[in-house]
C-alpha cells in the first residue's frame, strides 16, 4: 500500500514560508516506509547542519524536525517519532494523549537518509514494526513537520489540524489508516 500525502500550514494568521511539503509512505507487511520533501525557497529555512555523529536527543520539535505519529485503532497508546535534518532522532510512546512519556527503548536506532539541494530537501526511513510489536496490524498514522525560518519564527505542518492550536498529539489528526 502506498499513499501520497501533503502537509497544510497551521493558521493564516502568521507568515507562512514559500514551500510546500510532500511525501509519500508505503507498508509492505511489517516494514513502514515513509519519505518526506521539503521543496521551495529553502534559503530561509533553518535546516540544521548534518551531524559528524547523529545521535538520540530529546526536543527536537524546538527546529526543524520531521514527526509522525503511530497508533492502533481504538487503543490510546501511540508512538512519536522525530527525525532532524541534523540526522538526530527519537522514538517516544504514550499510554493516552500526552500521558506517561517515555523513550521507546526497544528501538536503539532510527536509521534515516537525507539528500538535499537547492530547492529540495529528502529524508527517507524505513521502520520495521516488530521491533513495536506491530508488524500486522491496522495503523493510524499523524505526519507532521515544524519548519523553523532562518528569522527563528516557527511553523506547524500536518495531514490536518483539529484544534484551535498545533498539537499533533491530538488524536482526530491520526487521520491515515494502513493496513498491510
Amino acid at each position: 500500500m502506498s499513499i501520497d500525502f501533503k502537509l497544510i500550514p497551521f493558521g493564516a494568521d502568521r507568515p507562512i514560508p514559500d514551500i510546500e511539503i510532500v511525501g509519500k509512505i508505503d507498508r509492505c507487511q511489517n516494514h513502514l516506509s515513509l519519505q518526506y520533501q521539503l521543496l521551495g525557497d529553502l534559503e530561509k529555512i533553518a535546516i540544521p547542519a548534518p551531524s559528524d555523529s547523529p545521535k538520540r536527543q530529546d526536543e527536537l520539535w524546538r527546529k526543524t524536525c520531521f514527526e509522525w505519529f503511530v497508533s492502533i485503532p481504538n487503543e490510546p497508546q501511540y508512538w512519536e517519532f522525530n527525525c532532524s535534518p541534523s540526522g538526530d532522532w527519537n522514538v517516544y510512546h504514550f499510554e493516552d494523549y500526552r500521558h506517561k512519556m517515555q523513550t521507546e527503548s526497544t528501538l536503539t536506532e532510527l536509521p534515516f537518509t537525507i539528500d538535499r539541494d537547492d530547492d529540495r530537501f529528502a529524508l527517507s526511513v524505513k521502520l520495521n514494526l516488530d521491533r513495536l510489536k506491530l508488524g500486522d496490524r491496522p495503523l493510524d498514522l499523524a505526519i507532521t513537520a515544524v519548519i523553523q525560518n532562518i528569522d527563528e519564527t516557527v511553523t506547524y505542518w500536518a495531514l490536518t489540524h483539529t484544534g484551535d492550536r498545533p498539537d499533533f498529539h491530538r488524536r482526530d489528526s491520526f487521520i491515515l489508516a494502513i493496513d498491510q
